[in-house]
Formats: C-alpha cells, structure tokens, sequence
C-alpha cells in the first residue's frame, strides 16, 4: 500500500493550497480517509475525514469553514483544499486510510510539508 501526498509548500499568510493524496495497492473506495498533521515539536492532530462514498466529512475545529476535504474514487485520490491559512496551519500534513471509520488509521503517507509565512 502507498498513499504519495502531494501539494505542499510556502504559502503566505490568508493564502491557499490544495494537497493531494494518490492512493494504491488497496481498495480506495473502500476505504475511509484523512488528513492527520503534525506540527513541529507538537504530537499528531487530526485534521479531516471523509467517508467511502464522500457521503459525510468531519473537521477539527481548528480547521472547519476554511478547509475542505474531497476524494474522487474513480482517481484513487483524496484532496485537501486549504484557505484562509494561518501560521498555526505550519506542519508535515499525512493522508491516511483506515477500513471503518472508528478504527486506528493503518495506512500512512510520508507527508508533505505546508509552512505558512506571516
């Protein structure tokens, strides 16, 4: 199994980005996903989640009205759109998997690195 996230980068303060996750070697649709962040010197938040058939999503607090999560199954791929970024947003952002939604997550990504400059 690899999830390949994609999209990081230095964005300003109120800017935007759009993160990718490509999935393979699972069943992706079968599949419930997310984000989960790490900041530096802080232990692992999570972020964002989307059901299998991108029927219902779950945002932390910290990031709900100004980020979106989607997937297209047919691309084996999950999205997170990221707007309004503020510095606190600065951290290593990891897709992961998990077969139901109440179970740890099983399958990780390396991450890629979002740092918002004020």
């Amino acid at each position: 199994v690899q999830l390949a996230e994609s999209g990081g980068g230095l964005v300003q303060f109120g800017g935007s980005l759009r993160l990718s996750c490509a999935a393979s070697g699972l069943t992706f649709s079968s599949y419930y996903m997310g984000w989960v962040r790490q900041a530096p010197g802080k232990g692992p938040e999570w972020v964002s989640s989307i059901h299998t058939d991108d029927s219902k999503t779950f945002y932390a607090d910290s990031v709900k009205g100004r980020f979106t999560i989607s997937r297209d199954n047919a691309k084996r791929t999950v999205y997170l759109q990221m707007n309004s970024l503020k510095s606190e947003d600065t951290a290593l952002y990891h897709c992961a998997a998990r077969a139901t939604p109440v179970t740890i997550w099983k399958y990780w990504g390396q991450g890629t690195q979002v740092t918002v400059s004020s």
